[in-house]
């Protein structure tokens, strides 16, 4: 158990650096775009917080006839792809679109997929598993999927890593990690047009966008704006996130406000900061830890905090809320009832 947390922990913080990417290798027909931000190093880090570097609008995406749906022709990260007109085998190599694909109903197509994946529901245990950020390429070649879906964390510090897989006829798509709950539809509607499965992607994002509403539309009736600090890494390194980010976002849509939401991206997090925002809530999805919550209530110079004073530190599921998927709901009804219990609770 102690094994499968620190694995999760490890994806976590290697997401975090992926956030500041938007593609996977080389822009060119065929070819994968070059990561943009690789001169940045993963932005400066001043007076405790990391400063991500801007990244461009991602263009909406062209597609093309297949029988009675369309094809994508250029993926999230820019990149033009040639989607196959049969897609019959898939590599994937990220946990947030393998839970995708498998909702979408092709988990069985599924051919090999990544480490931090292994557990998944749905996924098949008989398959070869990859590392996810430096995969094996003559594993990959020997597999010839038809599709190999990654984001902007495999082996994201090379130049057009997939080329050689491009010239043997896989179509390589790089699906960034979104930064808000549209973009995270928007990849949804994306995979589910890959893979031929639109009705599927509309039934995805159409649940998704109820609980998005259904919650919302309580929201509006709560007079009192109560702040939070959702921490995502544990003492002594806290790690949080401000404006910029889709877990943010799942905050003011339950009506609460991050205490660091006039900070942008994802932070470093000093304890003083904390203690002087003194959120009237807190929310933390560490797992790696045995009782992340008691950890939070025992630190020193924290027991004067209001959340800590009232019981109101909670734990929120760390895949649910990790993931950019339509799984995300479930950590942003959770987010509603730990922070509102009197409005979202039954």
């Amino acid at each position: 158990m102690k094994k499968h947390m620190k694995q999760w922990a490890w994806y976590l913080v290697m997401l975090l650096l992926a956030c500041s990417m938007t593609a996977c290798g080389d822009k060119g027909t065929g070819d994968q775009i070059q990561d943009q931000n690789q001169e940045q190093d993963q932005g400066e880090i001043q007076d405790g917080s990391y400063e991500e570097p801007e990244i461009p609008v991602q263009p909406e995406t062209p597609i093309q006839p297949r029988g009675m749906s369309m094809l994508p022709t250029v993926d999230p990260s820019g990149a033009e792809i040639s989607v196959p007109e049969e897609v019959n085998s898939i590599v994937v190599l990220a946990p947030s679109i393998a839970e995708t694909v498998v909702a979408l109903g092709d988990g069985d197509l599924i051919v090999a997929y990544d480490t931090q994946s292994v557990g998944l529901t749905g996924l098949p245990s008989d398959v070869p598993v990859l590392d996810m950020v430096n995969p094996d390429m003559e594993q990959l070649m020997a597999l010839h999927p038809d599709v190999l879906l990654v984001t902007s964390l495999s082996l994201y510090d090379q130049e057009a890593p997939y080329q050689q897989l491009i010239d043997a006829g896989v179509c390589v798509i790089c699906i960034p990690t979104s930064d808000s709950m549209e973009g995270i539809k928007s990849d949804i509607a994306f995979l589910a047009a890959v893979l031929g499965k639109t009705e599927e992607g509309d039934r995805l994002i159409g649940e998704m966008q109820a609980e998005i509403d259904a919650i919302a539309a309580i929201a509006e009736t709560i007079p009192e704006e109560r702040t939070v600090y959702f921490e995502i890494a544990a003492a002594p390194d806290l790690y949080s996130f401000g404006n910029g980010v889709y877990l943010n976002e799942m905050i003011e849509l339950i009506g609460a406000k991050n205490i660091l939401a006039e900070e942008d991206g994802w932070l470093s997090v000093g304890e003083e900061t904390v203690v002087a925002a003194d959120p009237d809530v807190i929310l933390t999805n560490v797992n790696y830890i045995e009782d992340a919550v008691g950890e939070i209530k025992g630190r020193n110079g924290w027991d004067g905090l209001k959340a800590v004073q009232n019981d109101n530190v909670h734990y929120v599921d760390n895949m649910a809320s990790s993931l950019p998927n339509q799984n995300v709901v479930k950590a942003l009804r959770q987010m509603a009832e730990a922070v509102y219990p009197e409005y979202y609770g039954e």
